[in-house]
């Protein structure tokens, strides 16, 4: 591990720390994600979350049903339309997730050291005695003296909102547990986390694949975040599954890392996976909290080096109730994008909290503090390392534009790319200014008709730290004639130019395809 000194910039002058910040078009190069749910779904509050930086707005089907969610999600385009800023959108499956189910809604008060009941008896009503469970199988996974967390649903870790319980006696396909600390629980559901315990539950349930076979479908989904992924192979299922629904062939999958198991076979996973979310909340509950920073570096280089998106959880827990974040949690966002994280998510802070803008705001203002430290001289040096030689076609003209911006002080690099790839790959090397990705559509035919694809690809750059998405217009190929590519390239101009990220003057290099060649070229502005 590098000493934390080698991640800033040095040296960091006193009067930049008492500046005050900047707001701009881009409020940050990190993303975030917002869930919405009770306290966010109106056009008017998730109008605000885009204004104030959220960039893609998460449906988690643990919480309502896909009528809800489908009302959140019109309120949404709503939104996207009126502020015209771009949003992707993800659905967050709900997996192996022990649940139990509070019918009467009523708050339900636990006594340290009193006896709780974990039953797979669904009829039963949950009380202070009794907790009904989802899971006709956990009497014959945990045994005497195993750990089980109990906390409402997107828990924040509050000691008096969850509660830890110690597994005293199996009995039958009940489990009787002695309840560690006094809790109140309220809300309609709760989640259960059994410490390093295997759940023998599939990843992708079936309710799982009517929700992205009917919703997932209809509203092309830009990303799938698979919960509780614990091998490889769940993602190929997935894969295989999205495959055979047309347009979501292009939905890229995001491995939620939750477990012990997960976290044993992350890297077959990262191969597999199209990026990562770090579901901080339960791998807190499965690791002792000593390792959880040491497995949070571990896991962002790995994804830093293979240039796929990393997503953080559980940053400001104490915003769902205050309108500022803790000094640790404000330490632990900016830590998040030292040590390299590409988007923040935030769950009940938007889900259920009182201050879902504001978190947003604060969140983005952090990230773009901590941006201006970030130590990118030795993050290039690391990932070029990494990479080796010979460097692929790609590889070299990505790392060549990142360079050659930073030497001349550019102050946007603009990248034409149809896949998506190449402005990824770019967004690889961190660099330090905004990179406009200009999505070139391609024209596409399934036999039947013929389509324009780069939408897809445009929202899904929504994620990737420092990328800014833009669609070009299709009647002007990136592949084609010098005049074609300048009228494209104005366009993407006058689009900085409105955003605030270009001036006169100003420097900027622009990476593109000319024939089988890439080219990446420095432009100076005129007025």
């Amino acid at each position: 591990m590098h000493s934390s000194h080698l991640l800033l910039e040095e040296p960091i002058r006193m009067t930049s720390i008492l500046e005050p910040s900047k707001s701009s078009f881009f409020p940050a190069l990190t993303k975030i994600v917002g869930t919405l749910g009770p306290k966010s779904r109106s056009v008017e509050v998730i109008s605000g979350c885009l204004k104030a930086g959220m960039s893609v707005a998460r449906f988690d089907f643990s919480w309502c049903d896909a009528e809800y969610h489908q009302e959140t999600l019109e309120n949404l385009k709503s939104a996207v339309k009126s502020t015209k800023k771009l949003c992707a959108v993800m659905l967050d499956t709900v997996g192996p997730e022990l649940q139990v189910i509070n019918k009467s809604e009523k708050a339900i008060s636990l006594k340290a050291d009193g006896l709780v009941t974990l039953t797979p008896c669904q009829v039963q009503e949950a009380s202070s005695e009794v907790f009904p469970i989802n899971f006709d199988g956990l009497a014959k996974s945990v045994k005497k003296g195993d750990t089980i967390f109990v906390g409402q649903y997107l828990f924040t870790g509050s000691e008096t909102t969850s509660v830890w319980l110690e597994v005293d006696e199996v009995k039958g396909d009940d489990v009787i547990c002695v309840s560690r600390n006094a809790a109140t629980l309220a809300g309609p559901l709760f989640t259960l986390h059994a410490s390093q315990v295997y759940i023998d539950m599939p990843t992708l349930t079936e309710k799982d694949k009517e929700v992205i076979s009917t919703w997932g479908v209809q509203n092309k989904i830009d990303f799938l975040s698979l919960s509780y992924c614990r091998h490889a192979e769940d993602v190929r299922q997935a894969r295989e599954l999205l495959k055979k629904l047309g347009d979501l062939s292009q939905t890229q999958i995001f491995a939620k890392i939750e477990n012990e198991e997960g976290l044993t076979h992350f890297d077959e996973i990262l191969q597999e996976a199209d990026g990562i979310i770090l579901s901080r909340g339960n791998l807190g509950i499965d690791l002792p909290p000593e390792k959880v920073f040491l497995f949070q570096k571990a896991a962002l280089y790995k994804c830093n080096m293979a240039g796929k998106p990393a997503v953080l959880t559980r940053v400001v827990d104490s915003m769902t109730d205050n309108l500022r974040p803790t000094r640790a949690e404000a330490t632990d966002v900016a830590n998040a994008v030292l040590d390299g994280s590409d988007a923040i998510l935030l769950g009940a802070e938007t889900l259920r909290g009182l201050y879902p803008v504001e978190t947003i705001s604060t969140v983005g203002r952090i990230c773009a503090e901590a941006e201006k430290v970030f130590n990118q001289d030795l993050f290039f040096k690391k990932t070029v390392k990494y990479v080796g030689e010979p460097m692929s076609h790609l590889e070299s003209i990505a790392s060549s534009a990142v360079r050659a911006a930073i030497k001349v002080k550019a102050s946007v690099i603009i990248c034409f790319t149809s896949s998506g790839r190449a402005a990824r790959l770019i967004a690889k090397y961190r660099p330090t200014m905004p990179v406009l990705s200009v999505v070139i559509p391609r024209l596409t035919t399934n036999q039947m008709k013929w389509s324009f694809s780069g939408a897809f690809e445009a929202r899904q750059s929504l994620i990737v730290r420092g990328l800014f998405p833009m669609l070009a217009d299709p009647r002007h190929p990136a592949e084609s004639t010098s005049a074609t590519n300048e009228s494209v390239l104005k366009v993407a101009l006058d689009h900085g130019k409105q955003a605030g990220v270009i001036k006169s003057h100003d420097r900027v290099v622009v990476c593109q395809k000319v024939g089988d060649s890439s080219v990446v070229k420095i432009i100076e502005l005129e007025d």
